[in-house]
């Protein structure tokens, strides 16, 4: 798949089939999050892989916003180093790098955000995740139903 193509029909997606993602894959999302540019180049990005069934099935519901966690094979929370120059648009360049590899990859996936304090806090302590790190999300991921292809214009 070319790189315009992943942009032009990548889709947010909320059901996921139960296959696991093979390792090979996973190491490929990371990779790509740890290459995105970042502010003075400081990759202040953490990435937890989590594929515990109960974990994430504790994570979903928690998070309001993204119930669907709980069904995905597996996900990948994203926290940033507190003191970073811009957290937020760096976590923003990590996080879609691996959206688009995960689309190319036949994988989809929803950005789930923790606003409420007491959500993100009990996810902090659920993955242990240390004061020092700003929980910016979990994006939980699966292989797209069949019938999901992402065709736009």
């Amino acid at each position: 798949m070319e790189i315009y193509d992943a942009v032009r029909t990548r889709l947010t997606v909320r059901q996921y089939k139960p296959d696991p993602v093979p390792d090979d894959v996973v190491m490929k999302l990371l990779r790509a999050g740890q290459w995105a540019p970042s502010s003075r180049n400081l990759q202040p990005w953490h990435f937890i892989v989590v594929r515990d069934r109960d974990t994430l099935r504790e994570i979903g519901s928690i998070a309001t916003s993204g119930r669907f966690v709980a069904d995905a094979p597996m996900a990948i929370a994203i926290a940033m180093e507190s003191d970073a120059d811009r957290p937020e648009l760096d976590a923003g360049r990590t996080l879609q790098q691996i959206e688009l590899v995960a689309w190319e990859e036949g994988l989809g996936t929803c950005f789930v955000g923790l606003r409420d304090e007491d959500q993100n806090r009990k996810v902090k302590e659920i993955l242990r995740i240390p004061d020092n790190l700003e929980l910016i999300t979990i994006l939980p991921f699966g292989f797209r139903p069949d019938n999901m292809r992402g065709e736009i214009g």
